[in-house]
């Protein structure tokens, strides 16, 4: 009588059951959806969260701005003549565009000057 090889399998079987071949289906289309989720909701969100966030700021920005413009001519109309503020805030706000004005650079130029 002839005996089986020692590595055959030892049913009909080919060493794999339907329950576990499942698993292994459920676990690679688990890995797949994270992994598609990871590379496109998650840039996604934190795109999404700068946006708010970069909007919220800009508006909070603005209004105490304008806040505190207000502030300093009711203030100061206290110590000097209205017009006065309203020169010396004024050149404070001029001086600034103009130094902003000469930070900035075109769009295709890359050299400082």
């Amino acid at each position: 009588m002839v005996s089986p090889r020692p590595d055959a399998p030892a049913g009909p079987s080919t060493g794999t059951t339907s329950a576990d071949w499942t698993v292994q289906v459920a676990d690679t289309i688990e890995s797949v959806v994270g992994s598609v989720r990871d590379k496109t909701a998650v840039p996604l969100e934190t795109v999404a969260r700068a946006l708010v966030y970069g909007i919220l700021i800009a508006v909070v920005g603005t209004a105490a701005l304008v806040l505190s413009t207000i502030i300093l001519v009711r203030l100061g109309s206290y110590v000097f003549r209205v017009w006065a503020v309203y020169l010396i805030l004024g050149i404070l706000f001029s001086g600034l565009g103009l130094f902003l004005w000469r930070k900035r650079r075109p769009a295709g130029d890359s050299s400082k000057k």
